[in-house]
Order: structure tokens, then C-alpha cells, then sequence
């Protein structure tokens, strides 16, 4: 090997030798914060949506051609107020009908209960039943005598004959017997067919108060069948004033109109909507949070409300409490497309913030918030950042310290945690200085150097 040789391979050594050298000594720049002492909140942060517990559909009570609806959405109404109302003409006309369909049943029940005619009738009748008794007994008296002189001129004509045949009577005499004789026996016959036909006369009128009864009886089953359809009458009445009555579609609560349906005026069927009203003072929020993190949650559990629809930050949000929690959860597709079990939430506003949103924005319903749900707190524990922390190996946590200007690994033990910071309850002391979002690469040893402490 020739000098020049040597010479250039002695420049290449220590070039290699000064960037292993250069290499060693430069320091890997990370940011880095030191272990503290404070409190900490363990939350659970979700999306919510504001929503009110109850709402009121205005509906059309029945088929009809409602008018057209003035009210828009946002507008204040009143409990009582008149908000939609059907057309009052078929309904007017409906109410007519039935009225006088009413005073019509009234006035033939009120004529059909008049028996005055019948029971003046009925007296007239029972008079003349007596009267004809009378009359039937003087004339079958009448018969009795008639018979009586009958059997007189018969036995005196007998008589009158045998003295003619004598000489002891005249012929004159005898001829009066004899006319005497048949005039009896006309006088009785016609007291007979006298006597007969009072007492068909008398038969006949033994019937007439049973049939004045009878029709007293029929107006009586006519003053029933009166009753029932005039009550049936008073029920279409009623229905038909209800129906006028419901036509005037209200308020139930003082409100605003959330949505306005139908606006024109138009034929509907029973059950249509028209309106939607609700009370923004009731407003509270849901959130669909997921089945292993509810089962964290409390009712009365404190909650934090931010977003710009509340005009605040996280950390900076306004006061609200866990009121209830649903029963069942329910499958919901992520943005992602990943299938999760949720559970919905609903949080009310704390006393007094609702109002105070209120006077300053104008918070409806469906509106977009986040909620953050605290579950656990310490008062006084040992934290680090939450991005300082990762898992092991073996599926613990650990930490990057900084000791000796080294990266050196920390297994620790975690308690609360949220997603800024996490309670350390063994592993590292106040004041240690750990590693933020450490790299994947980065190694035991590596020398490092803090950009922020």
C-alpha cells in the first residue's frame, strides 16, 4: 500500500469516527412537563342535543275544511289561544238541524202528553154507560108492565067472548076487547125489540171507555217512542255543539309555535297535524352515550355544558345535572360505520342557567351541544398529562422519565383519568419530569433534551 493509500484511508476513520461522536452527544428534543399536585375530574364528554320533555301536536278534532293558520314558527301563544279553527259553516248548519230537530220532538211530546180531550172523553163515556143502565132497566120495566097487560086483555078477551056468546056482552063490546088485545100485544112486542136493541146499544157503550183507556194507553207508548228519539235528537245536539266547540282549536300552554304544518286553508281527515307548540323554558339535552361508559353515570351526576350554541368552551361551560337515564340502549352506527350500543341521557339545565342562556341567545330545540358528564373527582392527587401516558407490553402504563438528561421508562399505576389529565397513584413523585406524546421509536437511554418544561 502506498503512502497516498494510507492517507486516504486515515481521513476516512476519523471522519467516521467524528459522526459517531457528533452523533452520540446530540440530544433528542422533546416537550416534556413535570408531575403536580391538584385536583382532577373524571367525565365522560359526548354529543347532546337540546330537546324538550313534551310537546303539544295541535290535531284536527274531525274531518273538515280548516282555515288558513296566520300563526308562524317562533311566535309566542298564549294557554287558551285560538290557534287553528275549521270552518264554521257546515258545522253551524249541523247545530241547526239538530236544534230544530230538538223543538220539533219537544212540541210533539209536549202535544202527545194532552189528555185532556181523552179523560173529558172518557167521562163523557163513563155518564153514558150509567145513563144507558138506567135506560135499559126503565125500559125492560116498561116490557114487564107491557107483558102484564098483555096477559089482562088476553084473559079479558077470553072472558068478554063467553059472555058474548050469551048475550050478556055486545058486540061492541067484544070488539073493543079484542083491540084492546092486539093493541097490548104491538105495545109489548115493541117494548121487546125496544128492550133488545138498549141493550145492543148499551153493549156498544160498555165499550167505549176501554177504547178512550186504550188510546190514552197508545199516546202513552207514542210519548216513549217520542222520548227516546228526543233524547236521540239531544245527543246529536250535544255532539254537534262539541264538535262547534272543538272546531276552535287552542293552546294548551303558554308557548311558542315550533312548527307550522299546513298553512293554506284546505279539506283535512280527522288526526291531521297542524301545529306544533312547546315551552323553551323546559328545554333540558340528550345524549346517547355508550353502554360501558353509562353505567358510570348517576342520576344528580354534575354536567358541564359547552359549544357555541351555549357560546362557551370546554372548561368554561354552563352547569346542568343528569336527570334521568333510559332504561334500554339502542344500536347506532358511528361515522365511521362501527356498530355501538348507546344509552340515552337526558341532563336539565342547573337552576337559573336556562333563563340566563335565554336573555342572551336564542337557544331553540335540536340544537347541537356537548356535554361532559362527571363521574369521579379527587381533591388532591399526583397527575400528569394525560398524553404522557401509554400502554406496556403487557397492557400497563407507563411513562417516559426524563432522569440524567435520559429517556427512561416508568411503569405506573393510573386512577381518574379525562382527556387532559390522569391521576397517578404509584410509579412516579412530585416534580418528576415525564415525556408528552412520546414517539414509538424513541428508546430507553436516548439522550433528550426538553424544548418545555
Amino acid at each position: 500500500m502506498n503512502r497516498w493509500s494510507v492517507l486516504i484511508l486515515l481521513m476516512v476513520a476519523l471522519a467516521l469516527g467524528a459522526a459517531v461522536y457528533f452523533s452520540a452527544s446530540q440530544a433528542l428534543p422533546v416537550q416534556t412537563a413535570k408531575v403536580t399536585r391538584g385536583p382532577i375530574r373524571e367525565f365522560i364528554d359526548e354529543r347532546g342535543k337540546t330537546r324538550l320533555p313534551e310537546d303539544h301536536l295541535i290535531t284536527m278534532p274531525f274531518a273538515g275544511r280548516v282555515e288558513a293558520i296566520g300563526l308562524i314558527e317562533g311566535q309566542s301563544v298564549a294557554a287558551g289561544q285560538i290557534v287553528a279553527r275549521i270552518s264554521p259553516t257546515d258545522i253551524d248548519e249541523e247545530v241547526a238541524e239538530s236544534r230544530a230537530a230538538v223543538d220539533r220532538l219537544d212540541a210533539s211530546l209536549t202535544e202527545n202528553n194532552d189528555t185532556t180531550i181523552e179523560q173529558s172523553t172518557r167521562e163523557q163515556a163513563d155518564l153514558f154507560v150509567e145513563s144507558m143502565i138506567s135506560t135499559v132497566a126503565a125500559a125492560e120495566a116498561r116490557q114487564i108492565a107491557g107483558k102484564s097487560r098483555l096477559d089482562y086483555n088476553e084473559i079479558f078477551l077470553g072472558r068478554t067472548r063467553k059472555l058474548a056468546e050469551t048475550g050478556a056482552e055486545t058486540q061492541d063490546d067484544l070488539d073493543k076487547a079484542e083491540l084492546a088485545y092486539v093493541e097490548s100485544q104491538i105495545d109489548y112486542r115493541t117494548d121487546v125489540l125496544t128492550v133488545e136493541s138498549l141493550k145492543s146499544m148499551q153493549a156498544a157503550t160498555n165499550l167505549l171507555p176501554r177504547i178512550v183507556t186504550e188510546q190514552i194507553g197508545k199516546k202513552s207508548l207514542s210519548a216513549a217512542v217520542i222520548r227516546q228519539q228526543q233524547q236521540e235528537a239531544e245527543a246529536r245536539l250535544r255532539q254537534a255543539l262539541t264538535r262547534k266547540q272543538r272546531s276552535e282549536m287552542t293552546s294548551p300552554v303558554d308557548g311558542i309555535v315550533l312548527e307550522r304544518v299546513i298553512t293554506n286553508e284546505q279539506y283535512l281527515p280527522a288526526g291531521t297535524s297542524l301545529l306544533r307548540i312547546g315551552q323553551l323554558d323546559r328545554l333540558e339535552i340528550e345524549a346517547d352515550v355508550l353502554s360501558e361508559d353509562v353505567v358510570q353515570i348517576r342520576p344528580g351526576d354534575p354536567v358541564e355544558v359547552y359549544g357555541p350554541a351555549v357560546g362557551a368552551t370546554a372548561g368554561h361551560g354552563v352547569a346542568g345535572v343528569v336527570d334521568r337515564i333510559h332504561p334500554s340502549g339502542f344500536m347506532k352506527i358511528s361515522s365511521l360505520g362501527v356498530e355501538q350500543q348507546r344509552v340515552t341521557i337526558i341532563v336539565r339545565f342547573a337552576e337559573g342557567v336556562l333563563s340566563q342562556l335565554r336573555s342572551e341567545r336564542d337557544l331553540g330545540v335540536d340544537y347541537r351541544v356537548r356535554v361532559r358528564v362527571f363521574t369521579d373527582e379527587r381533591s388532591d392527587a399526583l397527575l400528569v398529562p394525560r398524553s404522557a401516558i401509554f400502554r406496556s407490553a403487557v397492557n400497563g402504563w407507563e411513562v417516559f422519565v426524563v432522569r440524567n438528561d435520559r429517556a427512561e421508562k416508568q411503569s405506573v399505576e393510573v386512577g381518574l383519568m379525562n382527556d387532559e389529565l390522569a391521576e397517578v397513584t404509584s410509579g412516579l413523585t412530585v416534580g418528576d419530569s415525564v415525556i408528552l406524546a412520546p414517539e414509538s421509536n424513541l428508546e430507553v437511554g436516548t439522550r433528550v433534551s426538553s424544548a418545555a418544561d
